[in-house]
């Protein structure tokens, strides 16, 4: 014996609005449709939501709230990195399960920094290596830093006189 897959039938018009009850449905291709409920906005309306930037929040009467973007950026390694482009340093690295070196250090201007890497130039060759974040452990500096400690606005700090 064959099954044959189970097909429901279609139920349209008048038939449809006596089984559903307290749904209205149109009359000929049977989709529903609803009345507006107090606070919804029916599909007629000729207003257009506000323009609003991604993240900006709104009221509950859809006026757009502004509000300025802070201008410093996050404290990561690589923020603080580009804020000291051009300054010599020592950078320890870690390679897990090298057998040949677990461990290096190279030394280096920095020339470029991102979210996963390090570009840094001898500047006795010119050579330029790129280092990987994942193998960053911590570097070293013979001169003060510039960093910029989150939600502190304004000019970045001028390096540290020393006495």
């Amino acid at each position: 014996m064959i099954n044959q897959p189970y097909q429901p039938t279609q139920v349209m018009g008048q038939q449809a609005n006596a089984q559903v009850q307290g749904t209205a449905y149109k009359i000929g291709n049977g989709a529903p449709s609803m009345s507006p409920t107090p606070g919804m906005v029916s599909p007629s309306s000729t207003s257009v939501p506000p323009l609003v930037s991604s993240g900006s929040p709104m009221t509950p009467t859809g006026t757009v709230v502004t509000t300025t973007a802070p201008q410093f950026e996050q404290s990561y390694i690589e923020n603080i990195l580009r804020l000291n482009l051009g300054k010599f340093g020592t950078f320890y690295m870690t390679y897990e399960g090298n057998k040949e070196w677990n461990a290096r250090i190279f030394q280096g201007i920095i020339e470029a920094a991102g979210r996963d890497h390090i570009i840094i130039s001898d500047p006795k060759t010119g050579r330029r290596i790129m280092l990987l974040m994942v193998n960053f452990d911590y570097a070293t500096f013979d001169e003060p830093l510039l960093y910029q400690y989150p939600g502190v606005i304004g000019n970045y700090p001028q390096a540290p006189s020393r006495r």
